[in-house]
């Protein structure tokens, strides 16, 4: 099984005693099954000094990181856009590959935790908001011809059906823990299901993005989006007069789920198994401190 690692290399509203602010590293392992117990998985933190922000330090704490961890990972993944060439010089070094990505989720409750219940114990604590991190919104762009769906549906399952997303036959997936949302049993998860006589391919090329969010957006009323990376938007499908309220439907089904979604792809309606399933919150991410 594939190992991924979440990371977040960034100032605190903590001041040292020369009144210079505190960076810290913060790295924990994704949960990406549904069962999946995020307080087992490995964490690791360590505090730095303004002085020593660096790719090299980072890198120290990295392979620190890997020479405690039960096993080392396979690639890294963080939300912060502005540590882009850092973080990805750090790693280039591990021979690391680090994706930006917004499947943070264990890392964005860690950091929320951490505002609350560490930091403001630290003696040189300076209280400030947490503002949330946005991101940049870019044109979408095509998907490849050989990739578009023949034929596609909205389709929504209670949370608790997803529970046994184990147990189904998926080629290529990921998922989360939906303790990481505020989603019960009960609550309807919505979500997208693409039929193509191409699906495997297309799940194939679909799980080397880091596949944030599907997403009906205002402002282009008449397509529906696939976001990945953090920035990067791709048009799923055209909409028509008849579809665009099941779309407003889909978003509004979302927010009730605290973000919470599926895209899935089958070769057909009547083929239980799938080539792709992913389960997505689409969400705005914490941040510790602004620099």
């Amino acid at each position: 099984m594939t190992t991924i690692w979440e990371l977040d290399y960034y100032s605190r509203p903590i001041l040292d005693e020369q009144q210079k602010k505190v960076w810290e590293v913060l790295i924990c392992e994704s949960p990406t099954t549904i069962d999946s117990q995020p307080e087992t998985l490995f964490r690791f933190s360590e505090y730095c000094s303004s002085s020593q922000v660096n790719s090299v330090w980072l890198a120290g704490a990295i392979a620190d990181a890997m020479s405690r961890a039960p096993s080392p990972p396979d690639k890294i993944r963080f939300f912060r856009q502005a540590m882009n060439n850092m973080i990805t010089t750090a790693c280039k070094g591990l021979d690391l590959p680090a994706n930006l990505s917004r499947r943070t989720y264990a890392l964005s409750q860690w950091l929320d935790d951490r505002m609350l219940s560490i930091y403001p114990k630290h003696p040189g604590y300076q209280p400030a908001a947490n503002p949330s991190v946005t991101f940049p919104v870019t044109p979408p762009q095509p998907l490849p011809d050989a990739l578009v769906g023949q034929k596609w549906m909205f389709a929504t399952l209670p949370a608790s059906a997803l529970q046994d997303m184990n147990d189904w036959s998926i080629e290529f997936g990921e998922a989360f823990p939906l303790v990481l949302a505020k989603v019960e049993a009960e609550t309807p998860v919505s979500g997208l299901i693409i039929y193509s006589s191409r699906a495997i391919a297309m799940a194939a090329w679909m799980s080397g993005l880091e596949l944030a969010a599907v997403k009906f957006d205002a402002a282009l009323p008449n397509q529906l989006l696939l976001e990945t990376g953090i920035s990067d938007r791709w048009l799923l499908t055209s909409l028509d007069k008849t579809a665009k309220p099941e779309a407003e439907q889909f978003e509004r089904a979302k927010q009730q789920a605290d973000g919470v979604h599926f895209l899935a792809i089958q070769t057909s309606a009547e083929v239980e198994a799938f080539a792709g399933f992913w389960l997505l919150k689409d969400s705005t991410l914490a941040s510790s401190a602004k620099i």
